[in-house]
């Protein structure tokens, strides 16, 4: 990335790519981030101002994709900004069981999708219980349990932090459109290849070149039923 401290680009480039990061559609959005990123401190000046504007409105993966370039500055005054406007994030990390999921946020913000993958079967397993911890897997019978707040938590930490693209509603929206089809939904989001199962973790697209709906990896939580009361769960609404 380029250094923080640098400050370029002139008041006319910066005014524009503000209007584009403001009012562009998605795919300009997401190409106006990264050249703000370049212009330095007048760039990151114009993503901490959208952040803020935006900041009482639910977060969507634009503001998802903005979060990450500031997270993952060295700048001191950036830090310093997202501790004090944004300590936990800008997804609220609900959990009616206690749950802490920053540690997730971190993972995902930071696009360490594999680590974050593991994660999030940790997080559901103590969402289960003490029982699930010891045994790191989940049975069926426990997930139609989760509290729809938690589910939803994680779900939207996957979203925001992807793009768009990771998500249990998103492989869940995916399965829908192929008429609830297991084995079509697997080939769909690169879970299986022909008639064999992609390996893990080798075998995983592990960033944001993976098919829409590649992870989280609800399938290594033991066969369909886990992943069948992921998608039945109340939390889709």
């Amino acid at each position: 990335m380029t250094d923080p401290m640098i400050v370029s680009g002139t008041s006319s480039d910066i005014e524009s790519l503000r209007g584009q990061l403001i009012a562009g559609s998605l795919q300009v959005q997401q190409q106006t981030i990264p050249q703000l990123a370049n212009l330095g401190n007048n760039g990151f000046d114009v993503l901490m101002e959208f952040l803020m504007e935006r900041r009482d409105t639910p977060a969507t993966w634009v503001d998802g994709k903005a979060y990450q370039v500031l997270y993952n500055s060295d700048s001191p005054q950036i830090k310093e900004f997202l501790q004090t406007h944004f300590p936990q994030g800008i997804v609220p990390l609900k959990s009616d069981c206690g749950i802490d999921y920053s540690s997730l946020q971190h993972l995902l913000a930071t696009q360490d999708f594999q680590t974050a993958d593991r994660m999030t079967l940790q997080k559901l397993c103590e969402i289960a219980g003490a029982e699930a911890v010891k045994r790191k897997w989940l049975y069926f019978t426990e997930v139609e349990n989760f509290p729809v707040t938690d589910l939803q938590t994680i779900n939207k930490l996957w979203l925001v932090h992807s793009e768009g693209k990771f998500g249990y509603s998103i492989q869940r929206e995916i399965w829908l459109g192929l008429g609830k089809n297991w084995d079509n939904l697997w080939v769909k989001i690169g879970w299986k290849k022909g008639k064999n199962w992609t390996r893990y973790p080798q075998e995983f697209t592990w960033d944001l070149s993976a098919p829409r709906g590649h992870l989280p990896l609800s399938n290594q939580l033991r066969g369909v039923r886990v992943i069948a009361s992921i998608f039945a769960h109340p939390a889709w609404g």
